[in-house]
């Protein structure tokens, strides 16, 4: 079965033909069909396209547009005008609410940042000073446009001067300008494929979660069994030290975000967690790895233990090590594994992290700033309950909370992430947009709560989503979403519960769930076949029945209902 295309409607007033080319030719996942709005008509085609109802409109909009021709007072700068600040900024608020017009008509919206050729030098020594400079004027645009955009969550506001910083001087053609109406060259459009790519695989739940990483000439300099924690090379005045804390640095920024850390390493172990531990130029300590396999084993087996015991696919593997046997290993034994071809040379090492495309998120929530801590908290509870002699005691002694609520302001991206990132305990694997999501809640008769999950080793955040469709005398479940995190401990009964007491209380006697194989989502088959729903066609269809049997909340958990 061939891959969907995303369909991504490009406007400008400019010709972006080229860009439209390169996304539809590009074959990297999400795949793209570009249409082109007409030559310079931008807003005209905002105000059609906000006038149409959604489900006519595509799923995306590039906006791309120059800013001496969107803010004419601008152009007036530009060519030696007095123009009040003011006045320009009026021009951009109005530009803004054009997008914003249209933004719940389609699922995302891209708008690159406005430019100027780097040829043109503006003011000179005087182009950032506030009361004259274009330069600083042009900024101040694109602040005000990014601060307008931000109120709608599906807008995204993208830097372009970084793709033409990529590109340099060669990033504009002055002969394809006066020839073709060309703005860029394609040098532009290639690096601008690669952001727009990179944010539709984030909107689809592709992005990679866990970087595994060596540590010998990886994380350091040497072979710590060699010359001991204190004769590695790591920060201190040496080039390729100070490279290697660089590179640590933006690993913990990475961790910082939600991106988990874990190491697979050939080394002893008491050895390499000696160095990490005690080395004073560390930047990542123990606490900052959810996870490590080290040992003399190989290391693609290692990476499939480890990567098993975190409950994560191999898809969301990306793996780091200096050397290229390793690399060649991996990559050949575990296809889905981002395997990066890696620099020689430690001090390109930072950059070879930053040009990675592949962790890019949509919305950056509590449980990603603390997804690393949750991880070391699953440890701990899964040493407890070896300490247990059977799964209902372990249970018992967890002090277990959840609390349910309906969708609102503080949780809405949470749940969309959780919707589109979750493979195994998903019953329909739909994947949404926020504004898809809210169009599907007010059409009809639905409803859609979130379970917060902690216990007494910590906060496991909002980790399972259920959702139903009333039709008649019947509640369908739609989302039926649990993170592996959690899974097995009774939020997935707690979740059902809450539907059948939800639907007995409206007099709603049937209650069915539709079971949507995939490759990954096997285990929410068998919490179905668990359940105590009654299967019918092949398990692809569970039924209930509402007056002749309740469900019963797990008796170990302490239910919060709040805002329901």
């Amino acid at each position: 079965m061939s891959e969907s295309r995303f369909k991504l409607f490009l406007i400008s007033d400019f010709t972006i033909n080229s860009l439209g080319g390169l996304l539809n030719n590009d074959q990297q996942s999400p795949l793209v069909e570009t249409k082109i709005a007409g030559f310079d008509r931008v807003i005209p085609t905002l105000l059609e396209l906000a006038s149409v109802e959604r489900g006519l409109n595509p799923e995306g909009l590039i906006i791309w547009t120059r800013p001496e021709k969107m803010i004419p007072a601008f152009g007036n700068l530009l060519y030696g005008k007095s123009v009040v600040d003011s006045d320009i900024l009026k021009e951009v608020d109005a530009f803004a609410e054009y997008i914003l017009a249209v933004q719940k008509k389609v699922n995302v919206i891209f708008v690159p940042s406005w430019t100027q050729p780097d040829t043109r030098r503006g003011m000179g020594l005087l182009d950032m000073r506030p009361d004259t400079g274009i330069g600083y004027t042009l900024l101040n645009m694109n602040l005000r446009l990014a601060q307008r955009l931000s109120q709608a969550n599906n807008i995204y506001f993208i830097d372009a001067r970084r793709w033409i910083g990529m590109v340099g001087n060669k990033a504009t053609n002055p002969k394809q300008w006066y020839a073709g109406k060309m703005a860029f060259t394609n040098a532009v459009f290639k690096e601008a494929v690669r952001d727009i790519k990179a944010g539709l695989a984030a909107m689809q739940g592709f992005s990679r979660k866990l970087i595994i990483l060596d540590l010998d000439n990886t994380l350091w300099g040497g072979v710590v069994g060699e010359v001991g924690w204190q004769g590695v090379v790591l920060g201190g005045h040496h080039p390729a030290g100070e490279a290697f804390v660089d590179f640590q640095r933006m690993l913990k920024a990475l961790k910082n975000r939600g991106i988990l850390l874990a190491i697979v390493s050939k080394n002893e172990e008491l050895t390499a967690l000696n160095a990490i531990r005690n080395h004073p130029e560390m930047v990542l300590r123990p606490e900052d790895f959810v996870d490590w396999r080290i040992n003399w084993s190989d290391k693609a087996e290692n990476i499939k233990n480890l990567v098993q015991s975190l409950n994560l696919g191999l898809q969301s593997v990306v793996f780091i090590d200096d050397n290229p046997f390793e690399r060649g290993r991996v990559r050949e034994t575990f296809p889905e594994v981002l395997v990066p071809e890696w620099p020689d040379d430690p001090l390109h090492y930072l950059q070879a992290l930053e040009d990675l495309n592949c962790f890019d998120q949509i919305a950056l929530t509590a449980e990603d700033v603390e997804r690393s801590a949750m991880y070391h908290a699953e440890k701990i509870r899964d040493l407890s309950k070896t300490q247990t002699e059977s799964l209902d005691e372990w249970l018992a002694t967890l002090q277990m909370k959840i609390t349910l609520e309906k969708m609102n302001d503080n949780n809405r991206k949470r749940i969309v992430q959780l919707i589109n990132k979750t493979n195994q305990m998903n019953l329909s694997t739909r994947r949404m947009t926020e504004a898809e999501l809210n169009a599907w809640l007010s059409d009809g008769d639905r409803a859609l709560w979130a379970c917060h999950v902690s216990d007494k080793y910590g906060d496991s955040g909002l980790t399972g989503i259920i959702s139903i469709d009333i039709k008649d005398d019947c509640a369908k479940i739609i989302d039926f979403v649990v993170s592996c995190r959690v899974f097995k401990r009774g939020v997935e009964e707690t979740m059902l519960a809450k539907v059948i007491s939800y639907c007995m209380e409206k007099r709603i006697t049937c209650v069915q769930a539709e079971y949507l194989p995939t490759e990954k989502n096997k285990p929410c088959l068998d919490v179905m076949r668990g359940s105590g729903f009654h299967a019918i066609k092949e398990d692809r269809i569970f039924m209930w029945n509402t007056k002749t049997q309740s469900y019963t909340f797990p008796a170990h958990i302490q239910i919060i209902e709040k805002y329901i």
